[in-house]
């Protein structure tokens, strides 16, 4: 499968918002957070967000934003009936590739403790540098050998 990414439009904040909560709502409930579509539009609004298509489809998308040291995925949706095809992975490599060009110095997102996205991180070698109540900080430093 051959994938794509493209910015994405103030149009795709609807599907992208559907998308977030559908796949995150499970761990919202389990943790005792609460879901707000306002505080997911205002993130939405001052990110770099780019969708994530295979065949003309969306599968899902990235969000993105940077500071002097670091690129962060602040959120990486693939809709459930696209995961396991390789689509995760290859936006981590375009990501990690953009830090690279950026010359930024790391790669950081930020998941929760009991997301089996968390093993897809790691494979690409992203190490845990932090944990909050219920989330991990990963890590992975640019001048590190990628896998």
């Amino acid at each position: 499968m051959e994938f794509k990414w493209h910015a994405a439009t103030e149009g795709d904040l609807e599907f992208a918002r559907n998308l977030t909560c559908r796949n995150m709502l499970p761990y919202y409930i389990q943790h005792d957070l609460l879901w707000q579509d306002k505080a997911f539009d205002v993130a939405w609004a001052g990110r770099d967000n780019r969708l994530i298509v295979s065949d003309n489809v969306q599968l899902g998308y990235v969000s993105l934003s940077r500071d002097a040291r670091a690129l962060y995925i602040r959120e990486l949706q693939i809709d459930e009936a696209s995961r396991g095809q390789g689509a995760g992975s290859w936006v981590i490599d375009q990501v990690f590739a953009l830090a690279r060009t950026e010359r930024l110095a790391a790669l950081r997102l930020t998941v929760f403790e009991n997301n089996p996205a968390r093993a897809l991180y790691e494979r690409k070698g992203l190490q845990v540098v932090g944990a909050d109540e219920c989330f991990l900080r990963m890590q992975l430093d640019v001048h590190e050998p990628y896998r």
